[in-house]
């Protein structure tokens, strides 16, 4: 059931996206970038920029709603009567605070055995800090509270839309130059003079589908690294605003149960995990560095 929940929301959130972005070139008159004259270069980079960014900033706009219909996200009433839930609103506003948050974050819990936090929302005024009841029943106060102030950190740093800007930027530049070879190669077989076999529109398809593929996953090389520098700075601001103590005791005891960290079945949501998986080649594509790496870091700090 959750697969099918998980499924329908990935195709009801496409099609929204597709559909909001044809409206916006609509209106904005972007004209088709490919006819029998050749390439306009002009009207390509508005439609890739539209598209690569657009795409990419409304996830980021539905982002909270979409973590809580995926992984089911119980928000806390700030007024709730249950201690353990009390405890955990005011620890989380008291880092909110600390950081000086505009306004202070959702809170909430889901159920599952996983070890996990995460922070998400299109804006710091607007985001949630989840917590697993895994998390919660296997890290001690000041374990649980260094992990709530690396999440508050991810926050007050503005990581979902500086990540989301660097994902645009990614998408936008791989769908321009995937469409200019693709173009260039379709092209061969007509000669200067316009003679010869001509433009192959099928040539050209493949060859972008192909090629935007290739970039894509190469510039996910250059988001992933982005993406641990910001995990480094989000560590460093919970050191700040809940002790580095307490951020060390939280990665030690992350370090001790992190086979309860899921971060295979559902790839496209490594960024909302506590740590990723390392290992031989795949760690370039790793969301989070390596937890021993982060440690060292933190025992630098002055």
């Amino acid at each position: 059931m959750a697969v099918a929940k998980r499924v329908f929301l990935f195709i009801v959130v496409n099609i929204l996206v597709v559909v909001t972005l044809s409206v916006v070139t609509g209106i904005l008159g972007i004209r088709p970038y490919l006819s029998g004259f050749g390439i306009d270069y002009t009207m390509l980079m508005y439609f890739c920029l539209i598209w690569g960014m657009g795409g990419a900033f409304i996830s980021l706009a539905l982002s909270r709603v979409m973590a809580k219909t995926l992984y089911g996200v119980q928000v806390i009433d700030p007024n709730t009567r249950d201690p353990g839930l009390q405890d955990l609103v005011q620890t989380i506003y008291r880092l909110a605070r600390s950081a000086n948050l505009p306004s202070m974050p959702e809170v909430g819990v889901y159920e599952s055995g996983e070890v996990n936090a995460f922070a998400t929302g299109p804006t710091r005024s607007r985001a949630l800090v989840a917590v697993s009841t895994g998390l919660l029943s296997r890290m001690n106060r000041s374990e649980v509270e260094g992990v709530l102030g690396h999440e508050v950190a991810h926050i007050s740093n503005g990581d979902m839309v500086t990540m989301t800007l660097i994902q645009g930027v990614v998408n936008a530049f791989a769908m321009f130059l995937a469409r200019v070879i693709a173009f260039a190669i379709a092209s061969a077989g007509r000669g200067r003079d316009g003679e010869g076999e001509g433009f192959s529109y099928v040539t050209y398809f493949v060859t972008y589908v192909v090629l935007e593929i290739l970039l894509m996953i190469l510039g996910s090389l250059v988001v992933a690294w982005f993406s641990r520098q910001r995990e480094f700075r989000a560590d460093a601001g919970g050191a700040r605003f809940a002790g580095r103590e307490k951020m060390i005791g939280a990665l030690q005891a992350l370090k001790s149960v992190s086979e309860l960290v899921d971060t295979k079945s559902q790839p496209a949501l490594n960024t909302l995990k506590i740590s990723g998986t390392q290992g031989g080649l795949m760690r370039l594509f790793a969301t989070h560095p390596a937890l021993d790496q982060r440690i060292e870091r933190l025992r630098m700090l002055a």
